[in-house]
């Protein structure tokens, strides 16, 4: 067997692959969500003496480099990044860049990669790319023997599940953003917000019980709906577009058109009518406004608005500083579980379905 790269680190908080029906709905194993998420946040916390032997060897940039969803759970950390400056960061497509490189990328710069199975082809091209150029390369996977995690040069591993990939990445990269604004001056409490992320694991489960009901009662409204808008502003725009794209899309066929609370008064407002569905996803940063003006106009003009609102989730003793973070992480996490109770009853509904024989790629 191949060895991990010298810089690697494996989640030592195994993932059980049963799918049981526990206290929280179908498909909801606390345990293993627990693993996940306690993995991720180990890893996000010892990311700071990498970060420090990067900037020793020269590295000065960061790129930010997926596909699909991955990609889409890397802006939360990528924004924080840029608003604080002192390290300049760029989102990119993996697909694109290999046709396109961006300015910057080469033997200065490092290329974050996320990918859960570290196996699609799109992934290992780019990766292949990046070597030649000289990037140095950081794998956040879920598969210690993936090409990925054992090409890179550097890999953290946390075995997670699609249906915790979202609090993975989510957090694996706040922690390499709050690292590298750390040694770059830019903040001092990186360690204690590490700390305090040692409490979110249990919070999230006690989060997501609680929201259980309203899942399942939101789910059964929700069934035959063709088509929604989805809609939500700064860092939790992205888990927005992540649900109405990995989620609506392609794990339950249903149409979506994810928007931006920004643009959401340029075009979209006007397909807004009785009858059409809009999630409206709110978070607790300073983009919270944009999300408020939607809010405030669709509830005049359709009777099918779903708001969900990470304010309104308890979860007792942590910080203002943090939640105005984490907000991505709560929201993901609470959507899983509608998309859970959403998956169970669609497959009712369709079971005996003709198929139009599409195949998913």
């Amino acid at each position: 067997m191949s060895a991990l790269p010298a810089s690697s680190a494996l989640s030592t908080l195994p993932v059980p692959t049963a799918r049981d029906e526990g206290a929280a709905g179908p498909g909801f194993d606390s345990a293993g969500f627990l693993r996940v998420l306690h993995g991720a946040i180990d890893i996000a916390g010892g990311l700071r003496p990498l970060v420090r032997q990067l900037r020793d060897q020269g590295i000065s940039r960061a790129f930010f480099i997926g596909s699909g969803g991955e990609q889409l759970l890397t802006l939360p950390a990528t924004d924080l990044l840029r608003r604080a400056g002192g390290f300049p960061v760029e989102a990119c497509l993996a697909a694109q860049v290999v046709l396109a490189p961006p300015t910057g990328l080469g033997r200065s710069a490092l290329a974050v990669i996320p990918s859960l199975s570290g196996i699609a082809p799109e992934t290992l091209a780019l990766l292949a790319f990046l070597k030649a150029r000289g990037v140095t390369t950081l794998a956040l996977t879920g598969e210690a023997g993936s090409p990925l995690a054992l090409q890179a040069d550097h890999a953290r591993i946390n075995p997670a599940t699609p249906e915790t990939l979202a609090e993975s990445v989510l957090l694996q990269t706040l922690g390499l953003a709050l690292a590298l604004l750390a040694e770059t001056g830019r903040i001092d409490d990186a360690d204690p917000l590490t700390e305090e992320l040692q409490r979110l694991p249990a919070l999230l489960v006690a989060a997501k019980q609680a929201y259980e009901p309203e899942a399942a009662r939101r789910a059964a409204t929700l069934r035959d709906e063709p088509y929604h808008i989805v809609t939500g502003a700064g860092s939790v725009w992205a888990v927005a577009e992540h649900f109405g794209m990995r989620q609506l899309e392609q794990r339950l066929r249903v149409r979506s058109r994810p928007v931006h609370a920004a643009d959401f008064f340029h075009g979209a407002l006007e397909l807004v009518e009785p009858g059409v569905s809009i999630f409206l996803l709110k978070g607790e940063d300073a983009a919270r406004p944009l999300s408020d003006r939607v809010e405030r106009f669709a509830y005049r003009y359709t009777d099918k608005l779903w708001v969900l609102d990470a304010a309104r989730v308890e979860l007792p003793g942590l910080s203002p500083r943090l939640r105005g973070l984490i907000s991505p992480v709560i929201l993901a996490s609470l959507l899983e579980r509608l998309c859970a109770h959403l998956e169970a009853l669609r497959a009712t509904r369709t079971t005996n379905a003709p198929t139009t024989g599409a195949k998913n790629t």
